[in-house]
């Protein structure tokens, strides 16, 4: 199998946790035997649908299977239409680390669309407080 790495975060504070996902993702590709065509870093919300390389590699014919940490590395919604996507181009999208906890993977997807909102609506630097804010306030909710 020739592989192609996607490890994806979602701002440049977070870029140690990107080579992190790409180192751990090649040990895992070398482990189970398969070829590395090429490591992807891209620095970007996992809930933009236009990231530059992820649209590149998509439709890259020089690899059999796309390795990513999470699902929501990939996208944040819509993962199995880039499954679909892939499989009618001779593809496999194998992931790595799947989520075990329902709830923390909900609440993960309500915290991408609250920041996502926050950040069109205050701007990007004010997001951010708003965001940490209201993930406060839901978590301290879900633990009561």
């Amino acid at each position: 199998m020739i592989a192609c790495i996607y490890a994806r975060v979602s701002s440049a504070e977070n870029k140690d946790n990107l080579d992190r996902q790409a180192e751990l993702l090649k040990d895992y590709s070398i482990a189970r035997g398969y070829k590395i065509y090429k490591i992807v870093k891209e620095i970007g919300s996992g809930l933009n649908d236009d990231r530059k390389q992820l649209g590149k590699i998509l439709v890259d014919p020089n690899y059999n299977i796309l390795v990513v940490e999470h699902k929501d590395r990939l996208a944040r919604f819509g993962t199995n239409y880039i499954e679909l996507l892939l499989k009618e181009l001779g593809k496999k999208l194998e992931i790595v680390n799947h989520s075990e906890d329902k709830q923390d993977e909900l609440m993960e997807d309500l915290i991408a669309i609250i920041t996502s909102f926050c950040s069109q609506i205050y701007g990007l630097k004010r997001s951010k407080r708003k965001t940490e804010k209201i993930i406060a306030e839901l978590k301290s909710k879900v633990d009561n």
